[in-house]
């Protein structure tokens, strides 16, 4: 094999090692957004809604501020068996390349370089054991009236994902 290939593919293997370690750390990541919502329904109707919502997503009533019209659920995300097999997956597929160019580049160590294949299943455990976590679900309701009607903006801190379904289950559109 031409000597100014090896160095080339191990210089991309090594680059795609890189961006692969850091997607396996960003499956674990906080993407906690903020959101303003708009319900066309009072809040009398609309809390309970809203309520029943979250003990349906196995979140529990964790704080309640009168004061400020603040509630905070807080649930238990499980991590997902197919994102740490994804992971555990990749992880393998990239160790193996690694350890393929590494016994092209330094053929007189064998195949001893195929043992890094063995610490593929610690990504899959890393995603396990970040990923299962306390979430917590912040909402600030503020009635509001116009001369027409009244209606109920609501702020809310969550998961970008919880976020997404709650407009999805609920009729609320975002604020302007």
């Amino acid at each position: 094999m031409d000597t100014a290939i090896l160095p080339s593919t191990f210089v991309l293997t090594l680059l795609l090692a890189v961006g692969l370690f850091f997607f396996i750390r960003a499956s674990t990541k906080d993407r906690t957004e903020t959101a303003k919502l708009i319900s066309d329904q009072e809040e009398a109707v609309f809390m309970p809604q809203l309520q029943e919502y979250f003990r349906s997503r196995s979140y529990r009533v964790a704080e309640v501020d009168h004061d400020k019209n603040q509630v905070t659920f807080e649930g238990f995300v499980k991590p997902s068996i197919f994102l740490a097999a994804f992971l555990t997956l990749l992880a393998s597929v990239g160790l193996i390349c690694l350890s393929l160019v590494f016994a092209l580049l330094l053929p007189g160590f064998g195949n001893i370089f195929f043992g890094l294949v063995l610490f593929a299943p610690f990504s899959g455990l890393f995603y396990w054991r970040k990923a299962g976590r306390i979430e917590k679900v912040l909402l600030k309701l503020e009635p509001q009236t116009t001369q027409q009607q009244s209606f109920s903006k609501i702020t809310v801190v969550a998961h970008r994902d919880e976020l997404i379904e709650l407009q999805k289950v609920l009729p609320l559109k975002p604020a302007e």
